[in-house]
């Protein structure tokens, strides 16, 4: 059973994701709230898998609660997603900085949130289609001129190829073809890379493929 964490202002958007969750058999909201700092106090309490977070709140803004959360070492395993009626840059990039494992539109099909809480709760990230590219160009930008950090000598080369690519935006599958190995293998070489690393997701791969200039644009296909 999926555990989830509402945090909006609005009650109105709050009951409709609670019907539409609930709904599921393997969803269950277990605590809502409108400002961000109930929802750190929530999350604490309550330990879901998967927060849904609104970015404007009173109380403390929904990144600085991601951020509060996401660095409770209580919670080792809980994922945010945040939720926004905007798509300005600066607020997706931020909620990746922030350590979130998703950001969606309000306006999301509900098919597709559903399936974003499922992603997110398998340890996969998720950003709406239509902003993807966006943040990636907005890493790149701030990406290093020359040169890989060296964090990045503690993996082997063979995980620097299945980081490019998962920088480049290939899931487990894609990246098998490209690579000619299964995909669980390659979803093994993801898990390897993410524990030598210390990140929590693939989204904070993707920065770190970006920010180290493992990736540079033009690159994905």
């Amino acid at each position: 059973m999926i555990r989830i964490l509402l945090a909006d202002d609005q009650t109105l958007i709050r009951a409709g994701f609670r019907a539409l969750l609930e709904a599921e058999p393997d969803m269950v909201v277990v605590a809502e709230c409108g400002t961000g700092q109930d929802a750190v106090r929530l999350a604490g309490h309550h330990r879901p898998d998967v927060v849904l977070m609104d970015i404007r709140m009173p109380g403390g803004d929904g990144l600085a609660a991601t951020r509060q959360i996401l660095s409770n070492p209580g919670l080792p395993d809980t994922r945010v997603v945040i939720l926004s009626t905007f798509e300005l840059d600066e607020y997706i990039a931020e909620a990746v900085r922030s350590g979130a494992a998703g950001f969606l539109v309000k306006d999301t099909e509900p098919a597709e949130l559903l399936r974003a809480v499922r992603v997110v709760y398998d340890g996969d990230a998720l950003l709406s289609p239509s902003v993807t590219r966006r943040i990636m160009a907005q890493l790149a930008v701030h990406s290093r001129a020359a040169g890989q950090p060296a964090v990045l000598d503690g993996i082997t080369g063979r995980e620097r190829e299945v980081l490019q690519l998962v920088g480049e935006g290939l899931n487990n599958a894609e990246i098998a073809g490209r690579l000619f190995i299964t995909p669980l293998t390659a979803k093994t070489h993801v898990s390897r890379i993410m524990t030598k690393l210390m990140v929590r997701d693939r989204v904070q791969l993707v920065v770190l493929a970006y920010e180290s200039g493992l990736v540079r644009p033009g690159w994905a296909g």
